[in-house]
């Protein structure tokens, strides 16, 4: 199954797939960090959802954990108003989107893999921003986000990532892994599967923000952990042309079943709240690019539907 903000659906329910967005960000440390993580009006999200209905869009994977700006409320009121899947994320993010007196620091190993474990089996924590997880609600996250940079790969103790890999064993809940270099991505992939965490259970994001380097994402697919591609409709970084291409050379290795695709979204990048693109981007636009490309529908329609109803779905 896979939990979304309203209950458990089954895999064929889960339909076309952004695998990775940010639908709500409140204002606090992300926004500091970047203005464009501030995305806080319901009705202009409301809009983007109705939007990526309209052109057959079934899912979302909303990728903010609690404590940095994750809106829980916002994110099961808007599946109940437009009828879109919603799976919320429990774990951490990047250590910059936390103040320094935050509680993710302070917490014990033990003490974050029961705030994870209760956001999935129990209901997701609110007001996680300012204070310590206390009051929840009955919806439930569905995914593990969590997230690497240089201070965690420095960090020892690891108790972050020890805690997500007893979270996922114990739940079977996938684990998303946000990366900011394909070799962080190679040390959080070998970190999980030390610890027992299946590959088949984790997703590496972000590493196509770069596009060298393509024999770094040929093994970790390889190994069976799932590579998501959210860099489409991106660029400062590089151009959908240049994505599709890097596309095509992984479905002629024979890795397309490994491949998930969103568009990371952020304040600047949703049409709704004056962005340059919207959540209609992939179908409108990178879809038709890709086939011009020459990569056939049976092929999108693994990235799009068959991959991400089985890697979003628990394992036993």
């Amino acid at each position: 199954m896979i939990q979304t903000v309203l209950g458990s659906i089954e895999k064929d329910q889960m339909g076309f797939c952004h695998s990775h967005e940010h639908l709500f960000l409140a204002d606090g440390q992300p926004a500091k960090v970047n203005s464009a993580l501030r995305i806080d009006d319901y009705k202009l999200t409301v809009e983007e959802l109705e939007t990526f209905k309209r052109i057959g869009g079934s899912t979302i994977v909303d990728a903010q954990p609690l404590g940095s700006g994750r809106i829980a409320s916002s994110l099961v009121q808007a599946s109940q108003d437009t009828g879109i899947h919603i799976v919320a994320s429990t774990g951490f993010h990047k250590l910059a989107f936390y103040p320094n007196d935050h509680w993710i620091f302070s917490f014990t190993e033990g003490q974050l893999t029961e705030v994870f474990t209760n956001e999935l089996t129990e209901g997701m924590y609110i007001q996680t921003d300012t204070q310590p997880p206390q009051q929840k609600i009955e919806n439930r996250a569905g995914i593990i986000k969590t997230a690497i940079d240089e201070e965690r790969v420095k960090d020892p103790e690891k108790k972050w990532f020890h805690a997500a890999a007893k979270v996922a064993l114990e739940t079977g809940a996938p684990i998303m892994c946000h990366t900011e270099s394909k070799q962080q991505a190679v040390i959080l992939a070998d970190f999980y599967t030390e610890n027992g965490v299946p590959p088949e259970q984790l997703i590496m994001c972000h590493l196509d923000r770069t596009l060298d380097g393509l024999e770094v994402h040929k093994e970790i697919a390889e190994r069976g952990i799932y590579l998501e591609y959210d860099t489409i409709g991106r660029f400062k970084y590089h151009s959908d042309e240049s994505e599709a291409e890097m596309i095509v050379q992984m479905i002629e290795w024979g890795l397309e079943d490994s491949i998930l695709l969103g568009l990371d979204t952020t304040r600047q990048r949703l049409k709704s709240y004056g962005g340059v693109i919207g959540l209609d981007h992939i179908k409108e636009s990178f879809i038709p690019l890709l086939k011009n490309y020459g990569i056939e529908e049976k092929s999108i329609e693994k990235m799009m539907v068959h991959n991400p109803a089985t890697a979003f779905s628990y394992k036993k």
